[in-house]
C-alpha cells in the first residue's frame, strides 16, 4: 500500500481543477496550494506547465510524508484487526453454545454481537476520515513550499500563467519541452531533478479484515439450522 501516491494524485487533481477554471475565465481560480495574487507582467503571454505529482515526488519531504502516512495507516489497521478479532471470538462462542442457551441469554448475546458489529463499522468510517485529515496535514507544508517556488520561478522566467500537466483528464494536450518548468522549480528548491526514485503506481489498500456482517449472517444461519 502506497498512501503517499494517493496523496500526490489528490493534490494533482486539485491543481488540475484550477487549471480548467483558468482556461474558462480571465481570472485565476482558487486552488490548493493557493495561486499567487501577483499582478501579471505586461507583454506577450507566456504559459508554462509543470507536473505537480512529479515535483512533489522529487522533494525530500516526500519520504517523510510517506513514512508517516504508512505508520498511521498501520496503526489504524491494527486497531481494526484487534476489534474484529474480539468480535470473531465472541461470535464463535455464541455459535457453539447457542443450542443450550435460554432465549433470554441468546437475545443478550445477539444484542452484544450486533453492538460490536456496529462499533467496528463506525471505526472503519472514522478511520477513513482520520487518514484523510492526516494526509492533508502532512502534505500542506510541502504544497505551500511548492506554490511559493512556482511563484518565484514564474516571476524570474517571465511566465504569465503556469498550468498543471497532471490529471485523469489532461488539461495540457500539447506543449514544447521548454515550456515545462518542473526542473526549474526543483532546482529553485535545491533539489536535483530525477534524483529521487519514481514511486510505484497507486493501489487501492486492501481491507485488513473481512466484513463483520458476513460473520453475523453465518452465525445466524448456523443457529437456525440447529
Amino acid at each position: 500500500m502506497n498512501m503517499f501516491r494517493v496523496v500526490l494524485a489528490a493534490a494533482a487533481l486539485t491543481l488540475t481543477s484550477a487549471s480548467v477554471a483558468l482556461a474558462q475565465a480571465p481570472t485565476v481560480a482558487a486552488a490548493t496550494p493557493a495561486p499567487s495574487t501577483a499582478t501579471a507582467p505586461a507583454g506577450p503571454l507566456k504559459i508554462g506547465y509543470t507536473s505537480v505529482e512529479y515535483v512533489l515526488s522529487q522533494m525530500p519531504e516526500s519520504r517523510q510524508i510517506e513514512t508517516d502516512l504508512k505508520a498511521y495507516s498501520t496503526q489504524l489497521e491494527n486497531q481494526l484487526k484487534s476489534k474484529y478479532a474480539e468480535y470473531q471470538t465472541k461470535a464463535e462462542a455464541y455459535q457453539k453454545g447457542a443450542a443450550t442457551m435460554t432465549d433470554v441469554v441468546k437475545a443478550d448475546k445477539e444484542k452484544e454481537l450486533t453492538t460490536m458489529q456496529q462499533s467496528i463499522q463506525e471505526f472503519q468510517r472514522s478511520a477513513d476520515q482520520n487518514l484523510q485529515q492526516k494526509q492533508q496535514t502532512l502534505l500542506k507544508p510541502a504544497l505551500d513550499k511548492l506554490q511559493k517556488t512556482i511563484d518565484a520561478v514564474s516571476v524570474e522566467n517571465g511566465y504569465t500563467y503556469v498550468l498543471n500537466s497532471d490529471g485523469a483528464s489532461p488539461v495540457l494536450l500539447h506543449g514544447p519541452k521548454e515550456g515545462d518548468i518542473s526542473d526549474l522549480i526543483l532546482k529553485k528548491m535545491g533539489v536535483t531533478p530525477g534524483a529521487a526514485a519514481a514511486a510505484p503506481k497507486a493501489t487501492t489498500p486492501a481491507t485488513p479484515v473481512s466484513s463483520p456482517a458476513s460473520s453475523t449472517n453465518k452465525t445466524a444461519k448456523a443457529t437456525k439450522k440447529k
